[in-house]
């Protein structure tokens, strides 16, 4: 199992910081730094940034928002970052949400399956330099009946093949990942609740008939070294409020369904019930210490280390931490001796 480090989204006012780690990252032989987008900074820059004043490590867009970018300008990007980082860029896509992607892009939410298939096929298409031509329900390339041409990206990446990655929670698009994408990129990744989404990612890949041997997992975990790893939950109490409660309506709430699929439905509903009604603080307070204890990596390094291993049982491949501490710096370095301590490297 590798690690990987995840900044998230960039302009929280640890922007110096965030490039400092991304740096240390490189410097301690982390496979790949991912950033975010929503609705502040977009991704691409951050990672251009970052690439240029690193020399090993992956640059990872996690996610690209598919709603904000063509299928094509976004395959233009992955060449070009792929190309200036010499061969460094993953790809990873999510369709967002219906409020980001309809309220801030204007883009309909509606069929987000079919769209993702859709539009991972066009870009792996132009990846690959072919005269891009299209007819889908969601895209067509040309458009018909007027002076568009089939044209082919005049861009090289640096590799053949731009991996690609898909933000996925529910059954569906689990199984839609595991047939087109080269990787998984979950948040509130368990351990022990993994088995069926595995078993949704192999269900996909057998329908397309290939297995999961190559396929990367890649979670991203809040890290909080301490000696109390009740009192290190604490942290990572606001983050888990805010995707529980407040990620969405109250009909549409992807993280919140995922909670409750994991066993944590009462709770997940009462986080909602106080976050949208205001109640920030009670809403943090009522995040179940279980259910931060099953997604982070809290305490002293030796349980670090054992949570490690359990990821890694699970089938996890590369592991991207979140430091949810004072001293993020000090946190990846202990991440690197929890992993060697774990011996699952």
């Amino acid at each position: 199992m590798r690690l990987g480090l995840n900044l998230g989204y960039w302009g929280a006012g640890n922007d110096p910081a965030n490039l400092a780690l991304a740096k240390q990252a490189d410097e301690l032989g982390y496979a790949v730094v991912w950033a975010a987008e929503a609705y502040g900074s977009d991704a691409v820059t951050v990672l251009t940034w970052i690439a240029a004043q690193t020399t090993r490590i992956d640059v990872g867009a996690a996610v690209l928002q598919i709603p904000a970018r063509t299928p094509a300008m976004t395959a233009m990007t992955a060449a070009t970052l792929d190309t200036l980082s010499g061969g460094r860029f993953r790809l990873g896509l999510g369709v967002s949400g219906p409020q980001v992607s309809e309220g801030w892009h204007g883009v309909r939410f509606a069929s987000p399956l079919g769209r993702t298939r859709e539009y991972a096929s066009i870009v792996r298409s132009a990846l690959r330099r072919e005269r891009l031509k299209f007819e889908g329900e969601h895209f067509t390339l040309p458009l018909p009946d007027g002076p568009g041409k089939a044209l082919r990206l005049t861009v090289r990446p640096a590799r053949k093949h731009i991996p690609l990655y898909l933000a996925a929670i529910g059954p569906k698009n689990l199984e839609l990942t595991g047939e087109i994408a080269d990787g998984w990129l979950p948040v509130f990744f368990s351990p022990a609740h993994a088995g069926e989404q595995l078993a949704q990612l192999r269900a996909g890949a057998e329908r397309a008939g290939r297995t999961l041997d190559g396929f990367d997992v890649v979670p991203t975990v809040p890290l909080v070294p301490g000696e109390d790893w009740k009192v290190c939950a604490d942290a990572v109490r606001g983050y888990a409020a805010l995707y529980l409660g407040g990620m969405g309506s109250r009909e549409k709430n992807f993280y919140n369904r995922l909670a409750a699929r994991m066993g944590f439905e009462a709770e997940a509903a009462d986080v909602q019930e106080k976050y949208l009604a205001g109640d920030r603080a009670g809403a943090m307070a009522a995040v179940p210490l279980e259910f931060l204890d099953a997604t982070s990596l809290l305490g002293p390094k030796e349980r670090i280390a054992e949570k490690m291993t359990e990821f890694a049982e699970a089938g996890v491949t590369t592991l991207s931490v979140s430091p949810f501490t004072p001293d993020p710096a000090g946190a990846l370095t202990t991440a690197v001796e929890a992993l060697e301590l774990a011996g699952v490297a």
